[in-house]
């Protein structure tokens, strides 16, 4: 199986434009090609597994990723898949944002000369000169051809302005510029970026001449894979800071019956051959299924033995062992007469105070296995053995609470 029929295969591949040149320059190891990321936040989550995967992939094949930043677009805002427009970041707020980026990606992919690059398109797109983008890249776009792409269409009842308007034409320029900076032959981006990577192809064929060569590829479910990224409580980050790597496992060992192979081979290292033959497996196998899945992620973002820690952290938990040693933690000294609803909140197991009151009316919330029934209820000496109590959510998910 070739580099490429693997990425089919794995279901990684929805739309592509010159399919044939493609495949030559990814199974000879011949890409140079970048995915971008927007830093509207310090952390990765989830929902950017899909790619960085991808990138890795794709340097284990041969081929040269560049991860580009996007702190010049991040100023502008991508109005793809949203329904208002993006809250305004600092240059300050969105360096800092960079910076965190770039730690968390070398986790997946392999910087240095000759290998991975990283940049960040601030470096070209803030010192542009307006009339001369105008004159320069303006010129190269039609006003009706954007109007129907689908990123702006979604927008245009409730709103669209000028500033995201540009959005596509600073993405198409970023394609352009690294075409003619770093050799970059080859585009990727979500499904929901299609419109905004044929402008970048288009652009350079404008510019360039029709044999320059600048091809495109969409990853299946972005939409999804933004999804992804989301639960009921907030974001499943890959900062251990923000989303424990017990809570992160979980995360994945709780995914639906119905996706557990299909985030297997997209974003699992596996043999594709080991998971076609999970096709079969019903029941308690899809359970070893997402085992499987929950142990090779966190491995992958948090290192092996954080994740042998989430494992068996989880199973003494499920197994009644009840066995509390690597089980996520919070330490609140003053505990003892705190209310349930404000502990979960300093916990991370709800938003706000109306969220944990729901999660109690409707009987998802236990402490040490005895349900509560009451949002006024407050924790006592008696709920703590050991200076530990143990706050159960849903069905799957445990909390420790100590104190100082």
């Amino acid at each position: 199986m070739t580099v490429y029929e693997e990425l089919v295969a794995r279901g990684l591949i929805a739309q592509v434009t010159d399919e044939e040149q493609i495949k030559e320059l990814i199974n000879a190891g011949k890409a140079t090609f970048y995915i971008g990321f927007d830093p509207t936040a310090d952390s990765l989550h989830v929902g950017h597994f899909m790619a960085l995967c991808l990138m890795k992939r794709l340097q284990m094949a041969g081929n040269k990723p560049i991860a580009l930043i996007g702190g010049g677009t991040a100023m502008i805002g991508d109005p793809s898949g949203r329904t208002d427009m993006r809250s305004m970041m600092t240059r300050e707020q969105i360096q800092h944002n960079c910076d965190c980026f770039k730690k968390q990606m070398e986790r997946f992919i392999e910087f240095g000369e000759g290998k991975a690059q990283m940049v960040n398109n601030a470096d070209w797109l803030l010192d542009l000169n307006y009339v001369e983008v105008l004159r320069e890249v303006g010129a190269c776009f039609s006003v009706n051809n954007m109007l129907r792409a689908e990123c702006y269409k979604q927008r245009m009842e409730k709103g669209l302005s000028f500033l995201e308007f540009n959005y596509m034409i600073m993405q198409s320029y970023d394609f352009y510029r690294l075409f003619q900076t770093h050799g970059c032959n080859l585009q990727f981006g979500g499904n929901d970026q299609w419109s905004n990577m044929l402008g970048g192809t288009e652009l350079i064929r404008r510019k360039l001449g029709k044999d320059a060569h600048a091809m495109t590829i969409t990853l299946l479910l972005n939409s999804e894979g933004k999804k992804m990224g989301k639960t009921a409580s907030g974001a499943v980050w890959l900062d251990p800071n923000k989303t424990p790597p017990y809570d992160f496992y979980q995360y994945w060992r709780n995914v639906g019956d119905q996706d557990v192979l299909k985030c297997l081979r997209m974003l699992t290292f596996l043999p594709i051959e080991q998971i076609d033959e999970m096709d079969s497996w019903e029941g308690s196998q899809l359970n070893t299924a997402k085992e499987i899945l929950a142990y090779e992620l966190t491995a992958l973002v948090h290192g092996q033995e954080e994740a042998e820690k989430a494992q068996a952290a989880a199973r003494a938990l499920f197994s009644g062992a009840g066995n509390t040693e690597n089980m996520p933690t919070t330490v609140i000294a003053d505990a003892v007469g705190m209310g349930i609803l404000d502990v979960m909140v300093t916990a991370g197991l709800a938003a706000s105070k109306g969220e944990a009151r729901r999660l109690v009316q409707q009987g998802g919330v236990s402490v040490n296995d005895q349900k509560v029934t009451d949002p006024t209820t407050t924790l006592n000496e008696t709920d703590f053995t050991d200076g530990v109590a143990i706050i159960k959510k849903g069905k799957k998910v445990y909390h420790k609470i100590a104190l100082a």
